[in-house]
């Protein structure tokens, strides 16, 4: 939800606002405005494909901040689509945006596009710092005001919807809550955060102590995310407002103009029968029903998230279009154990893929992924009770196809997708998922991934995904990554798990190598303005897969450890590491000094190799020569001394050696 332009209109008023010092409340936080807030603005890269490790810290900080002035966070993130499919319009819209948001910032400008794993990073946060959260089936909107008001808590967002809740503790916008500016209470020596609380009596007061049950009107005849009534302007271009003494009138004539002429009503009745005089009348039966019914939308009651976060009970208030999905489901998305992606694709078999910082001249960075989402498609749809979820008709017509949106050169496009299923998963049924034993589950995943089963033992339990992942994405990545590509990858991975040593060791803090390579390779991302993108779509592309592994890993319940994606990549040190490698520094020189590094590094790297041919990353001019050179040594066999080693046993035995290959 949102109206346009009430953000920035309520921003410059400050006497809308009350100055406070929060501190020692329960506070209820929307999870997807302050992951998006906490990575826009505090400086973080947005072109390399997201630094992930710095977001991570700066979401915990945050939070510390929160635990010093005893305010105690309820984290609530959106779900899937709404369930009626009302904003399916502003969905498309906004992933156009988004599309032309990338290209502008991959091209040097400037933007704000959120890293693909983002919130995959800042539902880790969460965990990792045990902060109550839920995932809410559809948009957590109305679940934040309601539980709120049904505590008595403020609540923490960046949505001008809130402008219009009657909310009994208040609403923080996240532009004005100074949580780095914390500061010791002179009476009682209390930490508190300064903040500015929207207050709604303020706002009404000033547009002649306007009743407040005329809010929700104001906001569904300006529009929000859940369309216009086309209708509304032909309301909008005979009306004639009154001038109000508001600051900014002429950035936002339409907002204090509609204010204050409903200011003049008593009650919506009144204003909704004033507004259908301006429209033809037979249109006014049907615009008075669509204005009543989002009107609706603004109108509280209790939350049935109170006893989820009080005494663990399951989400209870489910929609009827997923009544019929099974019951271990809608706990694991209540949980945040499911992604949301998975609900677009049982409610309405689609999904909106989301268009990265990559390469705009070539397929989107998603096609790499395409096998891996076209097996989940296959688990998710192969039941037999496909037909009972989501919208009736559209879900039984369209078998076992998944309509995907997605980047088409710098346009939206349309795809329909076939459900895959594999030997291993065709007998499986969404239902029987989590009752299927761990080696068939692995086995699902594996084969999907199209890697070895012996990869499981080739590295810590959780970096086998991420590993597993990269095999599969030398494979399938177009272009084919070169090696000092994965080499850069690969850095990346151990520079994440020299962080996690260094953040794990505790009060003697760690080892004076690992502290040393740590700080060393933290000077070494990426200061140049330019922007490889190239490069970036590589990168892209490993991302959307891991994305995509993680979902399917997810539905699999697990089979193998999900992997902390802070620790997995910093897009700002591998295109670093990978400038680093071409100007002829190893990774051995790279990471020389610390030998926990050094052995990581070539403990992934061995594993991955093992599960490419030996001449992978050989350019097609190496393979005629070698072709040819093997030629010439078969005819001289004979004059071969019996103490050389064969090429092939060298290949096949020291994999490392390709660190040596040229990569250009």
């Amino acid at each position: 939800m949102g109206i346009l332009g009430l953000t920035s209109y309520v921003g410059n008023n400050c006497h809308f606002f009350i100055d406070t010092k929060l501190k020692n409340t329960n506070i209820i936080i929307d999870g997807n405005s302050l992951y998006h807030h906490l990575y826009f603005n505090y400086g973080i890269d947005k072109r390399h494909g997201g630094d992930y490790d710095v977001f991570a810290d700066l979401a915990r900080s945050f939070f510390k901040q929160l635990f010093l002035c005893h305010i105690n966070p309820y984290v609530l993130l959106d779900g899937g689509c709404d369930y009626t499919d009302k904003k399916f319009e502003t969905l498309k819209m906004r992933a156009k945006d988004r599309i032309r948001v990338a290209h502008s910032i991959a091209g040097g400008s400037n933007g704000s596009v959120l890293p693909l794993l983002s919130r995959e990073v800042f539902q880790t946060v969460l965990l990792q710092l045990e902060i109550p959260f839920v995932q809410c089936l559809a948009e957590a909107d109305w679940e934040i005001a309601s539980l709120a008001n049904q505590w008595n808590c403020p609540v923490l967002t960046m949505d001008s919807d809130f402008c219009i809740f009657d909310l009994k503790g208040g609403y923080y916008p996240l532009n004005d809550f100074n949580w780095r500016s914390t500061s010791k209470d002179k009476d009682n020596s209390e930490f508190y955060i300064p903040a500015l609380c929207f207050s709604i009596d303020k706002f009404c007061a000033h547009f002649n102590h306007m009743n407040k049950a005329l809010l929700p009107l104001f906001a569904v005849i300006s529009g929000n995310d859940y369309g216009n009534i086309p209708a509304m302007e032909d309301f909008f271009s005979q009306v004639i407002f009154p001038l109000g003494n508001v600051r900014n009138a002429k950035r936002n004539n339409r907002i204090h103009g509609l204010l204050n002429w409903l200011s003049r009503f008593e009650e919506p009745g009144e204003a909704i029968e004033k507004v259908l005089e301006y429209l033809v009348d037979s249109r006014k039966d049907g615009i008075q029903k669509c204005l009543c019914a989002a009107m609706e939308e603004y109108k509280l009651s209790d939350s049935h998230l109170a006893e989820f976060f009080t005494k663990g009970t399951p989400l209870s208030k489910v929609p009827v279009a997923m009544d019929m999905l099974p019951d271990w489901v809608v706990v694991a998305l209540g949980k945040g154990k499911l992604a949301p992606y998975i609900i677009d694709i049982l409610l309405f078999q689609r999904v909106f893929l989301i268009a990265q910082v990559d390469d705009s001249q070539l397929p989107s960075s998603h096609m790499c992924s395409l096998p891996i989402r076209q097996v989940m498609y296959g688990l998710l749809l192969n039941s037999r009770n496909l037909s009972k979820v989501g919208n009736g008709a559209q879900g039984k017509n369209k078998g076992l196809l998944v309509e995907e949106y997605c980047r088409h050169d710098l346009t939206l496009g349309k795809s329909q997708v076939k459900a895959v299923l594999t030997r291993s998963s065709e007998s499986l049924s969404l239902e029987a998922i989590a009752e299927v034993s761990l080696p068939v589950r692995l086995k699902i995943l594996l084969e999907t991934l199209g890697v070895k089963p012996c990869i499981v033992d080739a590295v810590s339990s959780h970096l086998i995904l991420p590993v597993a992942v990269t095999c599969y994405w030398l494979t399938h990545s177009v272009p084919k990554p070169k090696l000092m590509q994965l080499q850069a990858l690969l850095m990346g991975i151990v520079y994440g798990e020299l962080r996690r040593l260094e953040c794990d060791a505790g009060p003697r803090g760690p080892t004076d190598d690992v502290k040393i390579a740590c700080d060393r390779l933290w000077r070494m991302r990426v200061r140049q303005t330019d922007m490889d993108i190239k490069l970036a779509h590589i990168f892209c592309q490993w991302q959307a897969c891991i994305q995509m592994s993680l979902y399917l890993n997810q539905l699999l319940c697990n089979p193998l450890q999900q992997p902390d994606i802070s620790w997995l990549y910093s897009g700002t040190f591998v295109h670093q590491a990978f400038r680093e490698l071409k100007q002829d520094r190893s990774p051995d020189f790279l990471l020389s000094g610390c030998t926990v590094a050094c052995r990581l590094f070539k403990d992934i790297l061995s594993a991955v190799l093992s599960d490419v041919p030996a001449d992978f990353f050989q350019t097609r001019e190496k393979k005629a020569k070698k072709f040819t050179k093997q030629q010439k040594d078969g005819r001289s066999k004979e004059r071969r001394s019996d103490t050389e080693e064969p090429l092939s046993w060298r290949n096949i035995n020291n994999r490392f050696s390709l660190l040596l290959t040229d990569d250009e």
